[in-house]
Formats: C-alpha cells, structure tokens, sequence
C-alpha cells in the first residue's frame, strides 16, 4: 500500500491532496487547502504558515510519498520567484518528513488524467471525481488547489508504477 500526498503550491493558496494506492487501485483520502490568512504578511510568515500546515497534513495522514507540480516560468519573473520559494519551504517540509518527491510539469499532469496537457481546471476537477468519486463533495468544498493536487497525486501514482513495472 502507497499513500501519496500531492501538492499544488502557492504563496496564497497551496492545494493538497491524498490518495491510496493498492495494486491498480485509487482510493481518495483526503484534500485541502493551506491559506495564509493575509496576503500581505510577511513572505516568511507566510512561508511558516504553508510549512507548519503541511506539517499537520503529514501528520494526520501519514502519507509515504509525494508529488508536487514543477515551478513553470511567468511573464512576472517576481511571480516565478516567489512561487519557487513557496515550493522550496514545501519540498523542505516534506524531505523532513523523509519522503520522497516526485515532479511533474502542469502539462504532464493534465495530460496524465485528461489525455491532453491544455485541460483546463475545470475538466480537471471533473475527471479527477470520475477517477475518485469519494472526492466529489470534499472537492465542492475546496477551490481548485485541492483538486489539482489530487491531480498531481493521480499522476505520480501512474508514472511511478509504470517505472516498478519496466
């Protein structure tokens, strides 16, 4: 059994989410968000609250692996810039936690659950409630961070088993 815990990460919102992994079958665990509550704390600040919230998703669900989108380049280099921090104090939280990271690129990962890497978020979330109706109403609940999160957990689930199996 493999628990993989998915992370979409932001400064302002990161998404999480959890899946179970038995053979060829996915079972939703959970999903949510970490927010800063204020936008204009701190980077630091900002950067402890994504860390610690982290801390207590690990710790609840006790994942054994993780996944987590790549950094992609935006007009805005300050915008890359700080997305890459917030996904450096993510990457720290989970290697102390001693898990293993893979990373995917957003246009593997819509590729992996719709088939084409321009998906939008929308079908995103759709076809990540086909593939795990469990999530439906916690994905109701949650913006589109959790969802992609789960996305990102989907995706290293597929690509890590095909890797065993070659």
């Amino acid at each position: 059994m493999r628990r993989i815990i998915g992370i979409d990460p932001g400064l302002v919102s990161t998404g999480w989410g959890i899946i179970e992994v038995r053979g060829s079958a996915l079972q939703f665990i959970g999903c949510g968000t970490i927010s800063a509550k204020d936008p204009t704390q701190p980077m630091a600040e900002r950067l402890l609250i994504l860390s610690d919230g982290l801390k207590k998703v690990i710790a609840e669900f006790a994942p054994t692996e993780g996944a987590m989108e790549e950094t992609f380049a935006t007009a805005n280099g300050q915008s890359t810039l700080k997305l890459g921090q917030a996904r450096g104090a993510l990457m720290l939280t989970l290697a102390q936690a001693n898990l293993t990271v893979g990373e995917y690129a957003a246009r593997s990962v819509k590729k992996a659950i719709v088939g084409t890497g321009t998906a939008d978020k929308n079908q995103i979330t759709q076809m990540v409630g086909i593939l795990l109706p469990a999530s439906k109403d916690a994905m109701k609940k949650e913006k589109h961070d959790a969802s992609d999160a789960l996305a990102i957990a989907i995706c290293h689930a597929n690509h890590s088993s095909q890797r065993s199996a070659a």
